[in-house]
């Protein structure tokens, strides 16, 4: 996809998008537009359901006497409500309202509500940046698709009175899309294709974008007493990895200390000898989600220059049952010291997270932690698929990331924590067991068993269950792998930590 940026001007070819906001109102450009075509515009709004809320399209053929094919009505809602998500998903919405017409090409005449509070430039990145995001797909093993099921729109032209300035806005943006591109490809991949050891070889090449590189391969990890994570590997052909991931765009800040996020990077899961049902187990392939969305933040934060000192670090692993598999049962000894009594081994990610979290903080002395996965299935029940769950020690940390999410689009829940749930991980003849006693708090007793691996540091823990995968469409996100935290970690970083 091609984005250009010009001063408005009706183009000679192709599909004029047309942003309208409640109520059938058009702005300047839109009022102009429907003079020159005889009310076509309002006339077509009346004789339908079109009424300008967010994300609404209406297609109308482009009467004679212009060049152009069509025109697209595109609802931006009220100006009041006008937002960075708003315009994002008003790109998406154009984006999916074309690319299965065989149209090429798109002229959008960005009109902003009375009200709205975001600048035409910044207005016009974003909505080009939501179509960047809406325009994903995942099709390099699609050998036999027919030319009229492929997506035909090639080229996105915002029209607004300062084009400059918009390009250069959208310019700042473009290292995020494409970072969230790169998450996405990694999620989709199949777990054929991508194991421990071919996806930390993929991050070698992320020294490309600035990133400084460390592969830690299975003879440094018994060297180091990573015991929980090795065991989850034990079953597989594949060895396990750990791959560091720095970025060190502020190095002159006070002490250095960079920020940690931490990444479960199972890169197929059949639950090990606790093994999975059948039905949905190729769903499998993205409980590396968490990982995923570390590599992305990480090349975001590299690719965009940002001013921080950044450090992700993921597990990668393939839980499977063999003849050398963990059982339920066993003991291991994690790098922390601690020792695990392995209940069931399907409660895999929270033994990899473990060992990375200690990892981290002896290494990086790190200013604070954040750790992200697909970890139970209890926080879908709890949360659907609408929000990720939320759990840290640190109320300013939580609050922050909070505001993040919601920002971006992409909500955190906060759930609770207390001693009344640690308790459920007592074990018998270890100091804790990796589940709970039972099948409630399922969620909080996987966050309580990494709280016991964080030292005197604020942390967080964010369970990507129930949002790493979408088998819908939404504004800016096709379905298939999201990405989620990959917008909300950048976002976090840049309003609460980037130059300070």
């Amino acid at each position: 996809m091609k984005f250009a940026f010009a001063k408005p001007a009706l183009p000679k070819s192709g599909t004029v998008a047309v942003t309208v906001a409640t109520e059938r109102a058009l702005g300047a450009a839109g009022q102009d537009l429907d003079q020159k075509t005889g009310g076509t515009l309002s006339r077509a709004m009346k004789a339908s359901r079109f009424t300008g809320k967010k994300e609404e399209t209406l297609t109308i053929l482009a009467p004679a006497g212009v060049e152009f094919d069509r025109v697209l009505l595109v609802g931006i809602g009220k100006g009041e409500d006008l937002s960075d998500a708003t315009l994002q998903a008003t790109g998406g919405a154009i984006v999916a309202a074309l690319d299965k017409s065989g149209e090429t090409e798109v002229s959008i005449l960005l009109d902003l509500p009375d009200g709205g509070t975001v600048a035409p430039d910044a207005a016009a990145a974003e909505l080009a940046f939501g179509a960047q995001l809406r325009s994903y797909r995942f099709d390099k093993y699609r050998t036999t698709e027919k030319k009229e099921a492929k997506p035909s729109l090639r080229k996105i032209t915002i029209l607004t009175a300062e084009p400059d300035a918009a390009k250069r806005a959208h310019v700042r943006l473009e290292p995020l899309a494409e970072s969230v591109a790169y998450t996405r490809d990694l999620v989709s991949e199949p777990a054929n294709v991508l194991n421990p050891e071919s996806l930390a070889d993929r991050c070698k090449d992320l020294t490309d974008v600035g990133l400084q590189v460390e592969v830690l391969d299975l003879k440094k990890l018994r060297k180091l007493g990573m015991g929980a994570l090795i065991g989850v590997a034990q079953g597989s052909a594949f060895e396990p990895r750990v791959v560091v991931l720095r970025w060190d765009g502020a190095p002159d800040a006070e002490g250095r200390r960079p920020l940690a996020f931490i990444g479960k990077g199972v890169t197929f899961d059949t639950g090990g000898i606790s093994i999975k049902p059948a039905a949905g187990m190729e769903d499998m392939k993205w409980d590396m989600g968490g990982a995923a969305v570390v590599i992305g933040t990480m090349r975001a934060l590299a690719a965009r220059k940002a001013k921080v000192n950044a450090v992700g670090i993921v597990g990668l692993v393939e839980n499977m049952p063999s003849g050398t598999a963990q059982r339920p049962g066993d003991v291991v000894t994690s790098l922390s010291g601690q020792t695990i009594e392995v209940i069931n081994t399907d409660a895999e990610g929270r033994l990899v997270l473990a060992d990375c979290l200690t990892y981290a903080q002896e290494t990086f002395k790190p200013r604070l932690l954040v750790d992200l996965a697909t970890l139970t299935g209890a926080v879908i029940i709890a949360l659907g698929h609408e929000h990720a769950g939320l759990f840290a020690n640190d109320d300013w940390l939580a609050e922050n990331l909070l505001a993040a999410g919601k920002s971006v689009g992409e909500p955190l829940w906060r759930l609770p924590m207390g001693d009344a749930y640690d308790k459920d991980i007592n074990s018998d003849i270890a100091d804790m067991k990796n589940v709970g006693s039972g099948r409630g708090a399922g969620s909080i007793v996987g966050a309580q068993f990494l709280k016991r691996f964080v030292n005197d540091l604020p942390w967080a823990h964010i369970d990507i269950a129930g949002v790493a995968w979408s088998k819908k469409d939404t504004a800016t996100v096709p379905k298939g792998g999201t990405a989620f935290g990959v917008r909300l970690l950048d976002r976090f970083v840049a309003s609460y930590h980037e130059g300070k």
